[in-house]
């Protein structure tokens, strides 16, 4: 998520898809060779698309090999700050803000300043801030050092259909609530919000039948449906305006939602609390007040789903990973 500026709100919603594209891959075609212990992810629990980052990293078990810097979930009109660090300075790149490695690869850079975000550690400049690619190379550049046991995200044989299914979740779901909160004329909302719950209705339809995205067990599909449906009833319904129903309302989607959440490498990496302060706080267009609010109640996450009934393993024939590292642990006030 890139840092918002204030002032004049487009229209329609248009998201920056300029990245910085480098990929860190294991056969030798980039600059960037897979080496465990030299990279640090940089993310923030608060922004769902690099909450992505860090659930995959952890489903594949690749905390020792990627460390992994946590800014926090406010940040001024400039950079992504990391200031949930003792003086407000990330422990093994040295720096404040998280800007500090963009301009080290790039001075001047003159786009926004993203998270999620792959740092070189020896030169502490940033790789790549392509956070579709990222969670996409973490699956495929790095098996070897995945864990035992770590789920395939991105299997071989269903890339195609993957590909368009994500592509939808994207346009339609991921961006579909950016579009209706930033949408700066009544008609540009109405069609963002149509286009939104059209989508929903789908993924309620496509879900009833089957326990995940692809079948049986988890992909890349539901790690990047989650982030959104984890963030609908704290922010998207009242926030951002997409109040047709509340995610609790749409049965099949709650279920899957709390399947998911109920997995080791959601839930456990979910902080409510700073998903809430984010948007509520940083989106001062919206948001002029800076206001949080109190709800919505959150224990309905950790009730029972039934959804082992359509069969099918989050984990196929392999297993979830372990425990969480104490110092990467949600605060347990952070969750339901």
């Amino acid at each position: 998520m890139a840092v918002q500026t204030q002032g004049y709100v487009e229209p329609s919603f248009e998201r920056d898809t300029r990245y910085l594209t480098d990929r860190i891959t294991a056969d030798g075609t980039s600059p960037w060779p897979v080496e465990a212990g030299r990279y640090r992810l940089v993310a923030a629990r608060a922004c769902p698309w690099a909450n992505r980052a860090i659930i995959v990293r952890r489903l594949l078990g690749l905390d020792d090999a990627i460390s992994m810097g946590l800014c926090g979930p406010t940040h001024d009109q400039d950079s992504w700050t990391f200031d949930l660090d003792p003086g407000g300075v990330d422990p093994v790149l040295g720096i404040p803000r998280l800007k500090d490695a963009y301009e080290r690869r790039q001075p001047g850079y003159p786009r926004g300043i993203t998270v999620p975000a792959i740092v070189d550690v020896p030169t502490g400049q940033v790789v790549t801030n392509d956070f579709a690619q990222i969670t996409l190379d973490l699956s495929t550049q790095w098996t070897a050092y995945h864990r035992r046991g770590a789920p395939d995200l991105y299997p071989e044989g269903q890339r195609d259909e993957m590909d368009e299914v994500m592509q939808r979740v994207y346009t339609e779901v991921n961006n579909g609530v950016y579009r209706c909160g930033f949408a700066g004329t009544q008609e540009a909302y109405d069609a963002a919000y149509e286009r939104l719950f059209a989508a929903l209705d789908w993924l309620e339809e496509r879900l009833a039948t089957q326990r995940f995205l692809m079948g049986e067990r988890i992909t890349e599909a539901d790690v990047r449906l989650f982030t959104t449906l984890a963030r609908f009833d704290p922010v998207y319904h009242g926030h951002f305006k997409c109040n047709r129903s509340k995610l609790t309302e749409l049965p099949v989607l709650w279920a899957y939602a709390r399947d998911l959440f109920q997995t080791p490498g959601f839930g456990d990496t979910t902080d409510f609390v700073q998903i809430k302060r984010h948007y509520y706080v940083v989106h001062h267009d919206i948001n002029p007040t800076g206001v949080v609010p109190g709800g919505p109640d959150l224990r309905g996450w950790l009730t029972p789903h039934h959804r082992e009934q359509l069969g099918g393993s989050p984990f196929g024939d392999g297993t979830p990973p372990g425990p969480v590292h104490d110092s990467e642990r949600v605060p347990e006030e952070h969750r339901p």
